[in-house]
């Protein structure tokens, strides 16, 4: 890693908010770079994934391009190097969380891809000192971050006794979303998905392009597009929306939560329908957008 970087020593207080969460958040952490805001997926996996694997990185990434994600992984071969280069390819920020000091070596390609995370404004943090090495002891601890840092986690290919099955059983632990890749039933680094997905503890994403759906994301153009719509609206449409953005509501429900009469709440409603922030295909039921925060 780049010499001229030097470590940010910083404590639970300062930590991302996700991670302040956890129960067994470390008692301090050390920090290259900066930690970039945004919604955090970890993609984790196997150091030996097959070509679909290797795709399904750069496809799932892909989906995060123009959004609001944050790559998080734990820069290991296989799976973490992967999604961190695409994190990199595609313009997403990327934070690398080692099983090591940020003092102890890195080689090879390893040390090329973490410089660059550091370029391109990513972060690289562990919670070990100095020049600690990167005993296999050292491991599910640092799955524990991985999977607290994120809000949603994403297990790409894996064997059933895999290290990043520990990431994935903190995610459940942490009660954050938990996906997994359907991959091929004959293949052993399928089994741990697949394993996670026939025990109902992951969701599965069909289609790499679908991962940015799942996690409820938008494209930054399209965010500031709806952010716009919803300034120009009236108080009381304002209001409506606030209340029932991200959810279903019937025409009764509204009244209800409103206090609004029939003609005044129609009216709303038009209003919000023609901004685009509601849809509704019978006249009884209505789609209210997800609001951006």
């Amino acid at each position: 890693m780049n010499k001229n970087n030097f470590p940010q020593t910083i404590s639970p207080e300062q930590f991302p908010a996700l991670l302040q969460l956890i129960p067994t958040k470390p008692k301090q952490l050390f920090v290259l770079g900066k930690i970039p805001d945004g919604f955090p997926i970890a993609l984790v996996g196997t150091r030996r994934p097959s070509p679909y694997g290797k795709d399904c990185c750069r496809r799932l990434v892909a989906s995060l391009k123009n959004t609001e994600a944050v790559v998080v992984s734990g820069l290991a071969q296989g799976i973490d190097f992967y999604s961190h280069q695409a994190a990199l390819d595609f313009g997403v920020p990327t934070i690398a969380v080692l099983a090591q000091g940020l003092s102890a070596k890195i080689n090879g390609e390893r040390k090329i891809l973490a410089e660059k995370i550091l370029e391109s404004g990513g972060a690289i943090i562990s919670e070990l000192p100095n020049d600690t090495p990167g005993f296999k002891s050292h491991y599910p601890a640092r799955n524990r971050i991985i999977a607290g840092l994120s809000k949603a986690t994403v297990i790409v290919e894996s064997k059933i006794q895999g290290g990043s099955m520990i990431t994935a059983d903190f995610a459940n632990q942490f009660h954050r979303p938990l996906y997994a890749v359907c991959g091929n039933y004959f293949q052993e680094t399928a089994q741990g998905p697949l394993d996670l997905l026939r025990s109902g503890k992951a969701k599965p994403i069909y289609a790499p392009e679908d991962l940015a759906a799942l996690c409820g994301l938008f494209s930054l153009s399209e965010k500031s597009s709806k952010e716009s719509k919803a300034t120009g609206l009236s108080k009381e449409a304002q209001s409506l929306y606030k209340k029932s953005a991200g959810f279903v509501r019937t025409l009764t429900e509204l009244a209800t939560q409103s206090g609004l009469l029939m003609n005044s709440l129609f009216a709303i409603l038009t209003e919000l329908e023609l901004a685009g922030l509601v849809s509704s295909e019978d006249g009884f039921r209505y789609f209210f957008e997800k609001e951006f925060s």
